[in-house]
């Protein structure tokens, strides 16, 4: 059993504000058992060199300086206006993959080439940050982005291109599974926060009606390359068979069975899921698979299942695929540089890490703990190594002598990231580089390619992500994890942040709320109130390489169970 409830707490009513001492503890509710994975235990307390980037920051800035087409210097403007209105009749816009890129520009391939990772992607960013992108100096980013609806093909889902026109310069289009269906996860993201956007809800009812006609079509077989979903077929190639692409098809189910209430896409999202907890062996393929360990934690949640993901976070960290060999999480130290927590392949040149796959496996993981926090720890720990490892990507972040092109980097105006980050490079310009080596693959994108296309714009505009969910406190290594920022499609909830110990003794750390009102800290780990009638601040102390689930509840407030729930006020503050 998932968890166990004693009889003599059902139904039983807690008045948390009659304890008398600031840390009261309901002896009725036993805390949150833990969960480990080894890999992730593996991973050192205390990764080195230590730093915390800015990120909210450094959103904004990326925002402010690639979306603006004023801006001069060579590879400048990253963004263009493509006037081909295909799919949409309106104007819309692309922005680079990587800098210098030969294959796109308003002048090149009449400016039809560009990538839903980076403009979709960029835009889910922003919003992530609070920046409007529905209208920013006039222009609505959001709206434009409709042209990614493949309806002149009869795919009828967002894809990574506008047209197959272009699609052989790059970035799948039907013959790579992930490309096809990941930018809509993004855009159903992107949909959250613009509710009532032209065209959007009919757009995310096709692509779930799509998704569900291909879920039913496979019937639990997702063992192929790709699906072509105008005529409802499943494909095969020289490319992996992707069978973590059922995650994909579940996260954007069970997000619009949450948006339109309708039953089918529950029924389709569990099928997906399902269909992922059957394979026998490790498939994940680029970024999908952690994705459904979330959809896992809310379906027990929220609609009561009792599925066993374990295996799914075990395939997402342990680097065993079948197909794409060793496709993971980085643990490793290169010459004194912890990388363990980044996204890649671990074999790869010794080790390749991805910023994008590393920002976006924040997405999902970072809000799963509030529907399982028996994994607390486990994500609290790789947040931590994960967020120190990526500012190597960045490159007045590491050493000149660690990265490919230090002399070209004053062209990135410091928002631009390299897009990978590996142990030993196969090109024998770059040999003689220790590890860690910061690099890039858009020279071999495509001939002519020059050898600043090695800075990522798509991975850099996800920069959002870690900007809408890391925020520093006093005590440097203790992060507080913002688990609502990428909770997308969810119910009313308190803010809720996971906040993890990495020391062997208890720390105190300052507590800033995010209310206006006093509040009460109840940690849902310890089913305690660890502060009450807190106004503005208070110091929270967390017990040695522990985790607190802390929810900010209106002072005074009851915490009632129901179902097998814990409520204040009729909202949820705890699943177990």
């Amino acid at each position: 059993m998932r968890k166990t409830i004693h009889l003599i707490v059902l139904f039983l009513c807690i008045s948390l504000s009659s304890c008398n001492t600031t840390q009261s503890t309901v002896a009725t509710i036993p805390a949150v058992k833990q969960e480990s994975i080894q890999r992730i235990t593996d991973m050192p307390n205390f990764p080195k060199p230590f730093k915390i980037l800015d990120f909210n920051q450094l959103a904004k800035d990326y925002d402010a300086k690639v979306y603006d087409v004023s801006q001069t210097g060579k590879y400048w403007p990253l963004i263009w206006k493509d006037d081909s209105r295909k799919n949409f009749d309106q104007e819309t816009f692309g922005i680079y993959t990587a800098m210098g890129d030969v294959r796109q520009g308003v002048t090149h391939h009449k400016g039809i080439f560009h990538e839903s990772l980076a403009s979709i992607g960029s835009v889910m960013g922003a919003s992530l940050v609070g920046i409007d992108k529905s209208n920013q100096e006039g222009k609505d980013y959001v709206g434009m982005l409709k042209n990614y609806y493949n309806s002149d093909t009869k795919w009828n889902i967002i894809m990574n291109n506008t047209s197959p026109e272009v699609a052989l310069l790059g970035g799948g289009y039907a013959r790579d599974w992930w490309y096809d269906v990941y930018p809509n996860l993004m855009f159903y993201a992107v949909a959250d926060f613009y509710p009532n956007e032209k065209d959007y809800s009919d757009i995310q009812r096709s692509v779930a009606d799509k998704f569900y006609k291909a879920d039913s079509t496979m019937a639990g077989n997702y063992k192929h390359s790709f699906f072509d979903y105008s005529t409802l077929e499943p494909k095969d190639n020289w490319i992996c068979k992707q069978e973590d692409v059922a995650a994909g098809h579940a996260y954007v189910l069970y997000s619009a069975y949450q948006k339109f209430n309708d039953p089918k896409y529950l029924k389709g999202a569990e099928s997906s899921l399902e269909a992922l907890l059957n394979q026998k062996d490790n498939r994940y393929y680029e970024i999908l698979m952690p994705f459904g360990a979330y959809v896992a934690a809310r379906l027990n949640a929220e609609e009561g299942r009792n599925y066993d993901y374990s295996k799914i976070l075990d395939w997402t960290f342990n680097g065993t695929p079948e197909c794409r060999e060793g496709w993971g999480m980085l643990l490793d130290n290169w010459n004194g540089y912890d990388v363990s927590g980044l996204m890649g392949s671990t074999v790869d040149h010794g080790g390749f890490a991805f910023l994008m796959n590393t920002y976006d496996s924040m997405w999902p993981l970072v809000p799963m703990v509030r529907y399982d926090p028996r994994y607390a720890n486990v994500v609290g720990k790789w947040m931590l190594n994960a967020s120190n490892a990526i500012k190597f990507f960045y490159p007045y972040e590491i050493a000149d002598e660690h990265q490919t092109i230090p002399e070209q980097k004053q062209h990135t105006k410091g928002v631009i990231a390299y897009e990978g980050l590996i142990k030993k490079s196969h090109l024998k310009k770059y040999e003689n580089l220790k590890a860690p080596v910061a690099i890039g693959d858009g020279p071999n994108w495509i001939e002519g390619n020059p050898d600043v296309s090695q800075f990522s714009v798509y991975g850099s505009g996800h920069v959002g992500i870690a900007g809408a969910i890391i925020e520093k406190t006093d005590v440097p290594e203790i992060l507080k994890l913002n688990c609502l920022a990428t909770d997308f499609y969810r119910g009313e909830a308190y803010p809720t942040f996971l906040m993890y110990n990495p020391f062997d003794g208890e720390k105190t750390v300052t507590y800033n709320t995010q209310t206006t009102t006093n509040v009460d800290l109840y940690d849902a780990i310890s089913h305690q109130v660890l502060l009450k009638n807190v106004s503005k601040m208070g110091k929270v102390t967390i017990p040695g390489l522990s985790s607190r689930l802390i929810i900010e509840i209106p002072s005074h407030s009851k915490i009632v169970l129901k179902d097998g729930k814990y409520y204040a006020n009729n909202i949820v503050v705890s699943y177990l």
